[in-house]
């Protein structure tokens, strides 16, 4: 088979989620499942895998399907348990009343309440929030859409207390057996890998992104101010503001991701951040000279609202209760808390992950016991699962429940109960929208990562066969050849547009890019460090994320109007990052592996 042929071949399944996806616009419930039979025929036919390959590869794809949404539950569970307690009103409020400069909101709700929302929820839920927040402060619908998705777009490589990374890069590399051996050759474990691809990631981030808040500040006045007068001019009245306000969440953001943990970085840069800039504004720093707001609303051309008009956006949020700033504030507080002890002190990240260390003067291990059966083999613990040599291959993979931030979320959900002192309805009220959200994330993410892990693993059942993703991989290196580092963020943005998500798009595109740096003698880190900021970058125009974040505020049809505008911060930034993943690869940092 030539080379042109297999390439072909080997990229069927993702021509086959274009076309259905982006071409024909099926939901991904539709799509993905023929996406995965693509998978499953080309695996069959052409790469040879034997059935029992094949399904061992499905499993292994669910498992961690099933480990990403016990994430998003936790996520969802404690985002609605805030809303229904109303503390996220109170959180709003807090910003809100800062200053009825939109530009001002716009830093504090579209660009720090944003990045806060994405780094403890993920999956959509920041425009799902942010988008009729600001459409309760008299945004214009499309205004506070297209604020809401570009205002968090930094945070996303580490959203949902950072699964993009801790599933999206992990997970792949150290499924892949020519990866995961490469990197042990370096001496680094795949997850090691993960932790130092995270904290280059930030750094592009914060050399590329602490621009964002004046990017955001200067789509809303330019777009959606005096419609016979567009102008710039009221953004850079607030550039000191709004570069400020970047570095404010730059800074501890990229401390986080290399001092701390790969799950943090954009919580503590949006906590942390907000924290300072409103500070600096209560005592009068950067202050505008003059106020600016949307023109008089019977000027809005039709298309910037919906059915729900500015005015009754506020009925979509949740009763409010008597809680005060602190309190609202308190369950995410303690979700960082749980965090770091559970991945900074030792020994708590070792038992955590299964690993039996020495407690209180004793060997202390969660792992009950291993059992050996024709179907593989099964180490069950405390709250973990394990199963190797699935159906009698060499694939395997587990879920610990103890380490997955899914656990700490829902304790942080079940802490804020009481602290809201909220009744049994308004309990099951939020645990019920929580489970409904997930039915379509379920269907479309099991099959989306089934389909990965064919594509993934269609060389490993013979020596000497490159899988789909490595002749991709390859192929990609040798036509872009010395450029290919421009162009890796790109093709990340063009993933996560593709299927809708950076943590899919880093499990598909992670391992393809690993392989592309690898041929060409670049450094793996690097590379992949910009897929996972391509990855979050390329959500501004997911069509699954514009349709979500429009539905919000009942602004459907206007999907191409979104992602035009968002084209304007996703050309920058792949451009940026690629430059700088130039200047980093070839001059700057060229030995890191």
């Amino acid at each position: 088979m030539g080379e042109p042929i297999a390439v072909a071949l080997a990229a069927v399944p993702l021509i086959v989620v274009g076309v259905l996806l982006v071409g024909l616009l099926w939901p991904a419930t539709r799509a993905m499942p023929i996406a995965w039979l693509s998978a499953l025929v080309v695996g069959f036919l052409v790469w040879g895998m034997p059935v029992q390959w094949l399904a061992a590869a499905t499993i292994e794809g669910v498992l961690i399907a099933v480990q990403i949404l016990w994430i998003v539950f936790g996520a969802l569970v404690l985002l609605y348990t805030m809303l229904r307690a109303g503390a996220f009103d109170v959180i709003n409020g807090g910003f809100a009343m800062i200053s009825e400069d939109r530009r001002v909101q716009v830093v504090l709700i579209a660009f720090f309440l944003s990045t806060f929302i994405e780094g403890a929820a993920g999956f959509g839920a920041p425009a799902a929030v942010v988008a009729p927040l600001l459409l309760g402060l008299g945004f214009p619908a499309l205004a506070a859409v297209v604020a809401a998705l570009i205002g968090h777009i930094i945070a996303v490589t580490y959203g949902a207390v950072g699964t993009p990374i801790i599933v999206g890069i992990r997970e792949p590399m150290s499924g892949v057996s020519g990866i995961r051996t490469a990197i042990e050759a370096e001496g680094l474990t795949a997850a090691q890998f993960a932790v130092n691809v995270a904290a280059w990631a930030a750094t592009y981030h914060l050399l590329v992104g602490f621009v964002m808040p004046l990017f955001v500040v200067g789509m809303v006045v330019y777009f959606f101010g005096d419609p016979d007068d567009r102008s710039i001019g009221p953004a850079l009245e607030v550039w000191p503001l709004c570069l400020f306000a970047g570095l404010a969440f730059g800074i501890p953001y990229w401390l986080s991701a290399w001092f701390i943990s790969a799950e943090l970085p954009s919580l503590v840069g949006s906590m942390v951040g907000a924290a300072i800039v409103i500070g600096a504004l209560r005592a009068g720093y950067f202050q505008p000279d003059g106020e600016w707001t949307f023109p008089d609303q019977e000027e809005w051309p039709d298309h910037w609202t919906g059915s729900i008009q500015p005015t009754d956006a506020k009925r979509v949020l949740a009763r409010t209760h008597d809680i005060s700033l602190v309190r609202a504030w308190f369950p995410y507080t303690l979700l960082v808390a749980l965090l770091m002890i559970t991945r900074v002190f030792d020994p708590f990240p070792a038992l955590l992950q299964g690993e039996q260390v020495a407690l209180f003067g004793r060997q202390v291990s969660p792992v009950l016991g291993t059992i050996a059966t024709r179907g593989g083999e099964f180490t069950v613990g405390l709250f973990l699962f394990e199963w190797s040599n699935v159906l009698g291959t060499d694939l395997g993979t587990g879920i610990n429940f103890t380490y997955v931030p899914g656990t700490w979320l829902l304790v942080s959900a079940i802490a804020a109960v009481g602290l809201f002192d909220m009744n049994r309805r308004e309990v099951a009220e939020a645990w019920g929208s929580a489970t409904k959200k997930l039915v379509s994330p379920l269907i479309a993410l099991v099959f989306v990562l089934a389909m990965a892990q064919v594509m993934l693993q269609s060389g490993s059942h013979a020596d000497g066969v490159d899988s789909m993703i490595v002749v991709l991989g390859t192929a990609t290196a040798n036509v872009m050849g010395p450029a290919y580092p421009m162009v890796a963020a790109l093709i990340g943005a063009l993933g996560a547009a593709l299927v809708g998500s950076n943590t899919v798009s880093n499990i598909t595109f992670g391992p393809f890019q690993f392989v592309a740096a690898e041929r060409l003698g670049f450094s793996r880190e690097l590379v992949v460090g910009a897929q996972a900021v391509g990855g979050a970058i390329g959500n501004l125009v997911a069509i699954h994320n514009v349709v979500a974040a429009l539905a919000t505020v009942d602004l459907i049809g206007e999907e191409g109007r979104v992602i035009r505008l968002n084209l304007i911060p996703l050309l920058y930034y792949t451009v940026f990052v690629g430059i700088w993943v130039l200047l980093f690869t070839y001059v700057l940092f060229p030995e890191v592996f």
